[in-house]
């Protein structure tokens, strides 16, 4: 039989083609994502379920959506409905393959019971304190459990008992009885059940025992009969104890192959810190858009095209590395830079006063919607006599290399005229410049000269006129250290929170046409940045921005820096 070639895959698809060539599993693919319902899926999420549903996908398989919810007191059905939600948002439907693996529940106590009939579990009477005393060190074995002894019909009561509600949370559990020298601290007798008197989301009160989620994971997989089951590294070490729960009880037993997860510079991937960042106000909700969950990015104006470009770029490999953010804005200014129409906005708006143009008349310019987009046409702007442009865009004493609007200087208004400043005018009290005056040159409509005579910059403005109130949200880095996990001595990753990552500016000025945009529409604001109406809180008569990246691109800087 000929190897099949599997030049330019990962290693998952290579592994996947031999198998298929070898018939393992009939030549069938069928893979699975699994999110425990217990918060809202992040960037990190993303990366396995792009991977679960996209090699299912290729090769003509099928893929699941499947819950594995097995602690009721921290799973809600919202996160169940969120989960949905951002998997469909990524572009990913799972047909009638929805399950949960509380489905499963009456089978598991089945295949507990199979196991203690064996020999193979045993009912534990040590606290969870005690189990972890008792289970030794990565240099040292465990100490058998003083109940490891008890006889099958002693077990089998008592595990029956336990689902019948007779004892309190915590104290028994139920133990796979395998070694205690286990050099994998995993395989130790680990607990498969554990009391707990607690309302499930899906099965209410029906039960006061439940799975741990090893047990139930590998034969939850088993039951749907998973193929391939596609799972983060840090499941290396569960594999054993996976592969011994579906060879003693003899049951279907799928692959599970370990990839690295994704960590991003200047970001933590972490659900339970993500949730600290939640609950003690750092954020403002899961989905503010500084956090790297799915609802956060596409509130600040990420695509599912982007981050699915992300994926692919960097990619599948075992061993865990750090990823540079950079590439993911890079991901993001190529779709958007292709998709986005452009508009004019003022963040921090300077009035321009221009002396020669008639007062009340009002012109309209012709602007280009996307230049890399030939069939996005062109647009009306007003153009009038009072004008807001940028307040960096002028300076009363510019340093060298300053090009832009300062006195006796003329500079271009993009799509209408060339502009000299003759003037200024400054608050009395402050000095702070509240007006710039300048003429203009009819003669150039369209921000051409006819004498060819440069200038060296272009700025854009809006017509105060037709100005269009709108306040804005500038986004950074929620950290300020590369990698928040790597913390010092006596600190903790909060100690690098940026505490200027969100910058509100709430008196720009955009054009008018922008009095239709609806929450969630994209646009890059012309030498600005790219920016997304914010589904959360604009309203009818109140517009509010969210920038998803600048115009700077140091990725693709550095990329051409080392192609050179």
């Amino acid at each position: 039989m000929s190897e099949p070639d599997t030049r330019g895959v990962d290693f998952i698809r290579a592994i996947i083609m031999r198998d298929n060539e070898t018939g393992k599993y009939g030549g069938k693919v069928h893979t699975r994502f699994p999110p425990e319902p217990n918060g809202y899926l992040h960037i990190g999420h993303a990366k396995a379920f792009h991977l679960d549903f996209g090699v299912a996908e290729e090769f003509g398989g099928l893929c699941n959506l499947r819950f594995d919810d097995t602690n009721p007191t921290k799973e809600e059905a919202e996160y169940v409905d969120a989960i949905m939600e951002d998997i469909r948002w990524m572009g990913y439907d799972w047909g009638d393959r929805l399950y949960y693996a509380s489905d499963y529940f009456g089978r598991l106590y089945d295949y507990a019971v199979e196991l203690i009939k064996k020999g193979k579990a045993y009912v534990c009477d040590l606290s969870p304190e005690e189990i972890r005393s008792t289970r030794g060190t990565l240099t040292e074995p465990g100490t058998d459990s003083p109940y490891r002894g008890r006889s099958v019909e002693e077990n089998l009561d008592l595990f029956e008992r336990m689902r019948k509600g007779e004892f309190p949370d915590g104290s028994r559990t139920l133990r796979a009885k395998i070694d205690m020298a286990a050099p994998n601290i995993n395989m130790r007798d680990p607990v498969i059940y554990r009391i707990l008197h607690a309302t499930h989301h899906r099965t209410g009160d029906e039960w006061c025992i439940y799975p741990m989620y090893d047990f139930t994971h590998c034969l939850s997989d088993s039951i749907e009969g998973i193929t391939h089951s596609l799972c983060s590294i840090e499941f290396e070490d569960h594999r054993p104890l996976y592969d011994w729960f579906l060879d003693e009880l003899g049951v279907h037993h799928p692959q599970q192959i370990e990839f690295a997860r994704l960590n991003l510079t200047y970001t933590v991937m972490s659900k339970r810190r993500l949730r600290q960042l939640v609950e003690e106000g750092y954020v403002s909700g899961w989905d503010d858009p500084r956090m790297p969950t799915l609802r956060g990015m596409r509130r600040r104006g990420y695509t599912p095209e982007a981050i699915k470009a992300f994926l692919d770029r960097i990619g599948v490999a075992k061993t865990d590395s750090i990823v540079d953010i950079k590439l993911l804005e890079h991901c993001a200014r190529e779709y958007l830079n292709r998709h986005s129409p452009r508009v004019m906005a003022v963040l921090r708006p300077l009035r321009l006063v221009l002396e020669n143009y008639p007062e009340g008349q009002t012109e309209e310019m012709d602007a280009v919607n996307n230049p890399e987009d030939p069939g996005a046409g062109t647009r009306k702007v007003p153009f009038s006599r009072v004008l807001y442009i940028e307040r960096e865009d002028f300076m009363e004493d510019p340093p060298p290399k300053y090009y832009r609007l300062a006195p006796g200087r003329e500079v271009r208004l993009r799509y209408a005229y060339f502009v000299k400043c003759v003037d200024v005018v400054k608050d009395e009290n402050t000095g702070e410049i509240v007006e710039v005056r300048c003429t203009y040159d009819p003669e150039t409509r369209g921000g051409d000269a006819p004498d060819a005579r440069k200038v060296k910059a272009t700025l854009h403005w809006v017509s105060a006129e037709h100005a269009i109130d709108a306040e804005v949200r500038l986004y950074e880095n929620l950290f300020t250290r590369e990698n928040p996990m790597d913390v010092e001595e006596g600190k903790d990753f909060k100690d690098y929170i940026r505490r200027d990552s969100l910058e509100v500016l709430p008196s720009c000025k955009v054009e008018p046409g922008l009095a239709s945009a609806r929450p969630g529409d994209r646009f890059q604001f012309e030498r600005m940045g790219y920016f997304c109406v914010d589904s959360v809180d604009s309203a009818p008569g109140r517009l509010v921005f969210n920038r998803t990246v600048t115009l700077r691109d140091k990725w693709a800087k550095l990329r051409r820096a080392a192609l050179k």
